[in-house]
Formats: C-alpha cells, structure tokens, sequence
C-alpha cells in the first residue's frame, strides 16, 4: 500500500479521533461536581457564630494569667507563697463557629461545644445582619445546640436523608474556619456509622472535607443541597484539618431539635450495660461463628438490662430486628429510643441466640455504680471505683474512692489525675462510691468547691467548677 492510499484510508478515523480529543476535556468536565448552584441558593441559611464568655482566672505575676483551678495553684502556694495561686481576676474570652437557620422564624442549629459557657451569643448572616442569639437548650452528648434569633422570612436549609448517604458521594460543607466567613469546602464520605472514643451516641459520618476551628457547628450538603449532617470533629495531631473529619448525622441532629425545641430537654434512653467489642478469641470462647456484637461486660443493679434478665457474658447481636455488628453501633440505637419504648434483643447465651424483651429506661445523670463496682460521673468527666483495702492501709485512709479514669471536663479542668484517691469534697467526707454519687448530684454549678486529693505520698486541694 502506498503513501496516499494509507492517508486516504486513515483519513476518516483521524477526524474521529480528533472528535474524541475535542470532546474528553468537556465529558471529563461534566463528570466532576458543580457547587456553585448549592452554594448560591443554600449558602445565605449558614450563619457565622461568635461568643464571649467570662474566664476566671489568677494573676500570677505582669505576663502570667493562669485559669481558676489549675493544678499549678498548690506549686505557686508551696515554692513562690502566692495564696491561693494568685489574685483572682476575670477576663473576656471570644471564640468562633457556625451554624445553619432550620426556620423561616430563626431557628439555628450549632454544636453545643460552640455556645458552651457563653456570656454573649451574636449570629451574623450572610447579608451582614447581626442579631443576639438566646440559647433554646443543648445536648452535650449528641453535641447539638439550638439557638433563636428575631427574624421573619428568613433563609433556610433543606434537610436531608443520611440513610441514603452513600460511601464516596460528593459533600460539601460551608463555615468560617479560623473566621474566613462563608467558606466553602467540598470532598467524599469516608465511612459512615463511625463510632468516636467518649462519643457513643453518635454514629458519625466520616468525610474528607476540609473542616478546621470556625467549622463547628456548619452544615454538611449532599450534591442536592440537602444538609446530612452537622460538622463537629476533626481527628488531628496538630489543631487543623489531617484529612479526615466527622459530622453528626443531620436526624439524630432533628431529634435533638424536636425535643429542645419542645421541652428545652433531651432525655435519651438507657440499656443499664457496660459494653465491649467481640474479638476472635472472645467468639471463639462463646461459640459464634463471627465476631460480631456487643459483649456485655457489665450489668448495673436495677436497671433496664438487669431487669429484662441480661447477663455477663451475652453477646447483643441484634436490637430489634437490626444487627448489631460492633458494639459501637448499640449505644447510638438505644440513645435515640424513646423513654419507654419496649426492645427486643437478640442475644447469644451458651452459644444459642436468644430473645429478651427489655423496657428501655431515661439514662441518668449519674449512672448508677456497675456490677463491677465502678461508677462513671459524666458530670465530671470521670470514673471512680471503691479503693481497695490493701490500698487504704498503705495510705493510712478510712474511705475514700480511687479515680480510674479522667476524660475532657471539670474534673480534668482542676487537674485531677487516674490514681488519684478523692477524700472529700466540699469538706465533706467521702466515704464510699454511694456517697461521692450523693456529693457529686448535690455540688452547685459555677461555683468552685475544694476537693481533698491524696496523691502519692501527700494531700492537696483542687478547685472544682461543675457548669451543669
């Protein structure tokens, strides 16, 4: 074949071929996701969030200020013969969040770590318009707030279906992140029912969608411009966005709202176990197939679980008809239980599922002490347990309690510390776990108490300031 029958025989495909090329940049195009018409049209109901709070604290000297209740307080006392760590002293502290309105009338949806211990609560819109926020009730273990501003005809979210939120679907989250207003950010979902440490309430959408400080509390959008989530964490190493973060799904969010907005509450329901994941060798020893379920490690005297017949040793492998695939995945069905509501639990017990009906109860502020004798305070942000006689003898103490266990809040605020022993409280004696419960219910909120800690060898006072 020679050179001008090769060109005239090519010549039809190269016109094809230049077609294609001409036409993958726009089909390339169209495949990646358009915000714009999300942002313009939803974008004005995203609100920025700015409070100020009063913040306690000591002078300690011309550029040192201290927070009230510091561990550092008994240091300066003993070594520099400051009382007290210092001349007390208040001062302004202001932060940022967002937030998105729900109604027309000014209804806002945030988180409640956003509008926590706040003074003053002011909510700007898009058009500039500033108005002063009255809080309506929060929720800290969903992390959920509801505000109310004045205002008529206001813009507003479409709420949305997490359940038919899709692993690798398109997001979008728009907030102030370290204050830049109306920030638009956008990414997938990662995973979906992911359970947090200290958050088993909430099974959270996981996305790679950028979300930094002034996040908080901004919505999350599918690609129909639905909210489906509220944004609330981020996991990182060094304050700001790793690549991976987490929103609460937006209808435990609307159930929250439903019972702040009509009561100022939240009750959540309660099983009464204490809970661990199911390994294969634990499967193994309690004859399943799978590791699978909710082990229950721990059963609290009177509660529902115990009333219902739950033992150690059962596995929960299913809550009405719903599996129960890790144990991370029952406390956030329970919690969004109505008070009340009958159960049905499947269970294996000896290898051999089982079925229990359980009343599911409202989950006390105080749990009440566990089969095993430790009693989780949420009110201050850890778990105590009975101090052991061997223990007590070596410490020269008639009672007391041990703490096991210090997660985020006032107690780990005033410098508490797993090993410390709790002597008294509010120069009350404390002689056992009944009677911390007593003390810990009665304590007043924004008021500092002293503590009596033993820790090593001596004694000192920490300073105590519940805000519930």
């Amino acid at each position: 074949m020679n050179n001008r029958v090769k060109a005239l025989w090519f010549r039809p495909y190269a016109f094809l071929l230049a077609a294609f090329l001409t036409l993958l940049p726009a089909a390339q195009a169209a495949e990646l996701p358009d915000f714009a018409r999300l942002v313009e049209q939803y974008g004005p109901a995203v609100v920025n969030i700015s409070t100020t709070q009063t913040i306690r604290g000591r002078v300690m000297g011309p550029d040192m200020d201290l927070p009230e209740g510091t561990p550092f307080d008994d240091f300066f006392r003993h070594f520099f013969g400051i009382p007290n760590g210092g001349a007390p002293r208040e001062f302004k502290a202001q932060s940022l969040g967002s937030g998105f309105i729900i109604s027309p009338d000014g209804y806002v949806v945030t988180n409640a770590h956003v509008v926590k211990n706040a003074d003053k609560i002011v909510v700007r819109l898009t058009d500039r318009r500033e108005f002063e926020a009255k809080v309506i009730g929060k929720d800290e273990r969903t992390d959920i707030a509801l505000l109310k501003i004045p205002g008529q005809a206001l813009p507003v979210v479409k709420i949305g279906d997490p359940s038919r939120l899709k692993v690798g679907a398109w997001v979008a989250a728009i907030g102030a992140p370290f204050g830049f207003e109306n920030s638009v950010t956008a990414g997938i979902v990662g995973a979906k029912g992911r359970s947090l440490p200290n958050e088993s309430y909430v099974p959270f959408i996981q996305t790679d969608v950028a979300i930094n400080p002034g996040n908080s509390g901004g919505p999350l959008f599918n690609m129909d411009g639905e909210v489906v989530g509220v944004n609330s964490q981020i996991y990182s190493r060094t304050g700001g966005f790793m690549g991976l973060s987490f929103a609460i799904p937006i209808d435990v969010a609307m159930q929250v709202v439903n019972q702040l907005r009509s009561t100022g509450k939240v009750s959540h329901g309660w099983l009464g176990v204490m809970i661990q994941e199911v390994t294969r060798p634990l499967a193994e020893s309690f004859k399943m197939s799978n590791p699978n379920g909710a082990l229950v490690g721990d059963v609290v005297p009177n509660g529902p679980a115990a009333k219902a017949g739950i033992r150690q040793g059962d596995v929960i492998v299913a809550i009405n008809g719903k599996a129960i695939n890790t144990s991370g995945d029952l406390p956030p069905i329970v919690g969004m239980m109505p008070v009340g509501s009958r159960a049905e639990l499947t269970v294996i017990r000896d290898g051999k599922p089982v079925k229990v009906n359980v009343v599911i109860e409202e989950l006390p502020k105080e749990p009440a002490a566990l089969a095993s004798g430790n009693l989780q305070s949420d009110r201050l942000g850890l778990t105590v347990g009975p101090l052991p006689q061997a223990l007590r003898q070596r410490l020269r103490v008639e009672g007391g309690v041990q703490v096991l266990k210090v997660t985020e809040g006032p107690a780990a605020d005033a410098g508490f510390r797993p090993g410390d022993v709790i002597l008294a409280i509010a120069q009350q004696p404390v002689a056992g776990l009944e009677q911390f419960r007593r003390l810990v219910a009665s304590l007043p909120v924004g008021q500092p108490v002293p503590v009596l800690v033993k820790r090593g060898p001596g004694s000192l006072y920490l300073a105590l300031r519940l805000d519930k």
